[in-house]
C-alpha cells in the first residue's frame, strides 16, 4: 500500500465561547517540512503540536493553521484608558480637534489596547489536540485515496514495461541474425581471405559485447520488486524511487547494446513509461 504527500485535513470544535478550527495541508518534500500558523497565546504549545504532527505523517511540505475565533462575550482585550486619555491630550496640542476623530487615532496608536496573557485553559488544549487528531485522521485518509490512484497508474506502468519486454525477448533472437549477417557482409565485401575458424571466433566475442540476456533477467526482477513493495503495509517512496533508477539502468544498457532500430523503438517506450513512474514518484510518502 502506498500513500501520496499530497493531502488536505479539517476539524472545527465549538466551545461554549470558542470555536477552534485546525487545518492542516501537505505537498511532496523529501523530508517532513512543517509550517505552523497559530494565534500568539498559544505558541507555548507549538513543540507539542508539532511532535504530534511528525508522528502521525512522517514526511511532506506540512501547513497547519489553528484559528480560534471567540463566539461568545469572553475576550482578552481590554482599552489601555490612560494611554488613551495621553494620546488625546497630545494630539490635541498639536491640532484642536473632535474628541471621536481624536479617539479614533488614538486608539490607531501604538500600546491602546493591552491584552491579559492567560496560561491556556487545560480543558481548550485538550479540545485543540483532539481537534488535531481528527485533522490528522482526515488527512491521512486522504493521503491513503490518492495512493490508490497512484498504484493504479504504477501498476499500468509497470505491465506497459513487462509487455514491452516480452517484445524485446521475442525479436532478440532476429537481432542476433541480423548483427551476424551485418558482420558477414562487412567481411566479404572486403574481398580479402579469412581464416574461418578466427573469424567464427572474433564473431562470437563480438556478440556477446551484445548480449542482453542478463539485462533482460534484471529487469524483470526489478519490475517485480517495484510491484512486490508497493504492496507491503507500510509506504516507502523513497524505497520505490531506488528500484526506479535500477530499472532506468537496465533499460538504458538494453537501449545502448541493442544496435538494431526495432529494440531500440521499444527501449524509448519503456523510457517514457519509466519517465511516468518518477514524475508520480516525487507525490510518494
Amino acid at each position: 500500500m502506498i500513500q501520496s504527500m499530497t493531502g488536505f485535513g479539517k476539524h472545527v470544535v465549538q466551545l461554549p465561547s470558542k470555536k477552534i478550527t485546525v487545518e492542516l495541508k501537505s505537498l511532496n518534500s523529501k523530508n517532513l517540512d512543517i509550517n505552523a500558523r497559530l494565534p500568539q497565546a498559544y505558541r507555548e504549545k507549538e513543540l507539542e503540536l508539532r511532535k504530534a504532527i511528525s508522528e502521525s505523517l512522517v514526511r511532506g511540505k506540512v501547513d497547519l493553521n489553528l484559528n480560534v475565533e471567540i463566539t461568545g462575550e469572553e475576550t482578552t482585550a481590554e482599552i489601555n484608558e490612560g494611554v488613551v486619555k495621553k494620546y488625546m491630550g497630545q494630539l490635541r496640542s498639536i491640532a484642536p480637534g473632535d474628541d471621536v476623530k481624536l479617539l479614533e487615532m488614538a486608539l490607531r496608536m501604538p500600546d491602546a489596547l493591552k491584552t491579559d496573557k492567560n496560561d491556556i485553559d487545560e480543558e481548550e488544549f485538550r479540545a485543540i489536540k483532539q481537534a488535531l487528531k481528527q485533522a490528522l485522521e482526515k488527512i491521512t485518509l486522504f493521503r491513503t485515496q490518492e495512493g490508490k490512484e497512484l498504484e493504479k497508474d504504477f501498476n499500468l506502468r509497470i505491465q506497459n514495461i513487462f509487455a514491452l519486454l516480452e517484445e524485446i525477448k521475442k525479436i532478440d533472437p532476429e537481432r542476433i541474425k541480423a548483427l551476424r549477417e551485418r558482420l558477414e557482409k562487412a567481411v566479404s565485401d572486403l574481398k580479402v581471405e579469412v581464416d574461418e575458424n578466427r573469424f567464427e571466433q572474433e564473431l562470437i566475442y563480438y556478440l556477446e559485447k551484445y548480449d542482453i540476456t542478463e539485462e533482460k533477467v534484471r529487469l524483470a526482477n526489478h519490475l517485480a520488486y517495484f510491484q512486490e513493495t508497493m504492496n507491503s503495509k507500510e509506504s516507502n517512496g523513497k524505497k520505490l524511487g531506488f528500484i526506479s533508477q535500477e530499472m532506468g539502468r537496465e533499460i538504458n544498457t538494453i537501449g545502448s547494446k541493442a544496435n538494431y532500430a526495432p529494440m531500440q523503438q521499444l527501449v524509448v517506450q519503456m523510457k517514457d513509461e519509466l519517465e511516468k513512474i518518477k514524475e508520480q514518484m516525487l507525490n510518494v510518502l
